[in-house]
């Protein structure tokens, strides 16, 4: 790992870009990830503070929630608190709203190459099976795949449909 070729600032851009694209990815798990080794490993290598708790300004389902407010330089990110962050930190209150993090003109594949090098976290280390994987591993073993018969929804059926659930995940739900 070239853990020196990276500064604070470079870090920090990196971190907001994967940030950036985590919140509209469909398989955003690893994205998460990715921010949250860096963003440790950033605080103990001293490249970053862990400031306070802030509230959530959206909660899920209505409940009241907070989340550890970190500090790199001009840029500020959000994680889930751990049992002894809420006890240790103090309490912010709700996070400034007018506050932007400085913009960053980055790729993202440039990003988690970045975090990547920095963290050595790697992709497919998620520990989940995907659906191809699962797909693959069925025909590896020569199970024998199940086909459902082909129906024609008509015109009224296509209006009572349910839309597909949501593969998206904040990193709330993790």
């Amino acid at each position: 790992m070239a853990n020196s070729l990276y500064n604070r600032e470079q870090l920090a851009g990196a971190i907001y870009i994967i940030n950036k694209h985590a919140k509209t990815a469909p398989d955003n798990e690893f994205l998460y990830k990715l921010k949250k080794a860096a963003l440790m490993k950033m605080v103990e290598n001293g490249f970053a503070e862990k400031i306070g708790l802030q509230s959530v300004p959206n909660p899920k389902l209505s409940r009241r929630q907070s989340a550890v407010l970190i500090t790199c330089g001009e840029f500020h990110f959000h994680l889930p608190p751990t049992r002894e962050e809420m006890k240790e930190l103090p309490h912010l209150g709700e996070p400034d709203p007018d506050y932007r993090n400085p913009k960053v003109r980055l790729g993202l594949k440039a990003a988690k190459h970045i975090l990547q090098d920095y963290t050595g976290v790697k992709q497919g280390e998620s520990g989940r099976t995907s659906p191809e994987n699962l797909l693959r591993n069925m025909t590896s073993r020569n199970t024998p795949l199940r086909q459902e018969p082909q129906k024609h929804p008509s015109a009224s059926g296509r209006r009572n449909q349910q839309p597909a659930p949501s593969r998206h995940r904040s990193w709330f739900d993790q």
